[in-house]
């Protein structure tokens, strides 16, 4: 393997005025360096799925630094990570902030990383400052945002706020076989701890998500920062049509209850279904298992996972409806049976002036020009928006890429968003 040195290339073209005010551009690039070690692949990507030993690894290097940088840490029993800096009124619901370290197969080495050592880096400079908050400052890791392993992703998130279903969660398995308390006791988890995870009051007062935006609007408009309004929310469904396999040359083809077929007429579909109900929606199908999957055998049965998004839920539920509906019609028409079952659905999260406000404010004072963006992706911040006031900074990101190892954003750029972080925590502090 070419050798690979996250840290220097992102150090080659760094704007170092920007190392200031506690904040330090060489100490980001350092740490994402080290964090694209674990899991690094061939292609000089990242697989660090959730719930593996490289996830945990992750988390306990950041963790250290967390140690180093003055926070008390614990780590609760679905894996979510909370490092803590007390505060003047230390009794107050914490400011706070932070994201992930899982990624996806073959992912970059931004998303979700970048979130959580730009939360730490607010941290870091004031310990260089000699800070110490009004109220209490928290940086969270969440533990499978992506959820790569049983297709369902924001897993930690979702069982802080209560948001996951565990009597359907226990019921999952893996591509492997293995199932969901297997899988918790290989990084030393019970669901008896994991089912505890869930508070009854969060403790925080706001939350503020640093994530690169993973579309072109910011690079288009030559901006490294943008704020977010709103957060679709994602619904996955999982449809599995069962025909019968046969003998590719000897089946005539007026004789045959082709699996394939029917799931790809229903992927044409779904390429139209959004523009059908929304501007805004999207529908894809990024994952498909076809059985038994030989050359000349027809297909008898394939398992597909629908991800449908919008910023309005009713859209995106009339979507959802849609392509279920569809699926049904075309099991009928091919005389082949479906199965539909719904992986999750979650609200779409607008964020509310008041967080809008202060994003403003940042912006203003550092002189930046404003972009609103709205995410369709989604992000833990949805999950604790359902409880408290969020709000989400994005970062440039390098011709749009996202969960591949072309990902990029320039140090520069998460520096600066470091800075935006920090000064908006400090106005949150103040209200």
């Amino acid at each position: 393997m070419t050798k690979f040195d996250l840290e220097q290339t992102l150090l080659a073209d760094y704007n170092r005025s920007w190392s200031r005010d506690g904040v330090s551009g060489e100490r980001i690039a350092f740490r994402l360096g080290e964090l694209s070690k674990i899991g690094l692949t061939a292609k000089f990507g990242v697989t660090r799925v959730g719930f593996s030993p490289l996830e945990q690894q992750a988390k306990e290097l950041v963790m250290g630094w967390m140690r180093e940088a003055g926070m008390t840490v614990t780590q609760d029993g679905a894996g979510n990570v909370v490092g803590r800096i007390a505060g003047k009124q230390n009794q107050s619901d914490s400011i706070a902030s932070g994201s992930h370290v899982d990624s996806v197969p073959e992912g970059g080495h931004f998303d979700g990383p970048l979130g959580v050592i730009a939360a730490l880096e607010v941290a870091e400079a004031w310990k260089e400052q000699g800070v110490t908050p009004n109220k209490p400052y928290e940086v969270y890791i969440f533990t499978d945002e992506e959820g790569t392993r049983f297709n369902g992703g924001l897993t930690g998130s979702r069982a802080m706020t209560g948001a996951l279903d565990m009597e359907t969660q226990v019921t999952l398995k893996d591509a492997d076989g293995l199932s969901f308390e297997e899988v918790l006791t290989t990084t030393g988890k019970t669901v008896k701890g994991f089912t505890e995870a869930k508070r009854e009051n969060l403790s925080m007062e706001r939350f503020i998500e640093v994530h690169i935006e993973q579309g072109k609007k910011l690079e288009k408009a030559n901006l490294a920062v943008g704020i977010v309004q709103g957060i679709a929310g994602p619904s996955w469904t999982e449809i599995i049509f069962e025909g019968k396999a046969g003998h590719a040359g000897n089946t005539p083809m007026d004789d045959r209850q082709d699996a394939l077929t029917a799931a790809s007429e229903l992927f044409l579909y779904i390429e139209k279904a959004p523009a059908m109900v929304s501007t805004t929606g999207v529908a894809t199908v990024g994952k498909v298992h076809v059985e038994p999957n030989g050359a000349n055998v027809i297909p008898g049965k394939v398992s597909l996972i629908t991800d449908i998004r919008d910023i309005e839920e009713q859209s995106r539920d009339q979507i959802v409806t849609n392509v279920v509906k569809k699926a049904h019609e075309i099991a009928d028409s091919r005389n082949v049976k479906v199965a539909i079952t719904e992986k999750m659905r979650t609200p779409p999260v607008p964020i509310g002036t008041q967080m809008t406000d202060i994003l403003n404010r940042v912006f203003d004072d550092m002189n930046i020009e404003k972009q609103y963006l709205v995410s369709g992706a989604g992000h833990d911040a949805m999950m604790l928006g359902a409880h408290i006031p969020v709000a989400m900074i994005f970062v440039r990101s390098k011709d749009g890429v996202s969960h591949n190892p072309a990902e990029w954003t320039s140090l520069t750029d998460c520096t600066i968003c470091a800075h935006v972080l920090k000064q908006a925590i400090e106005k949150c502090m103040e209200q």
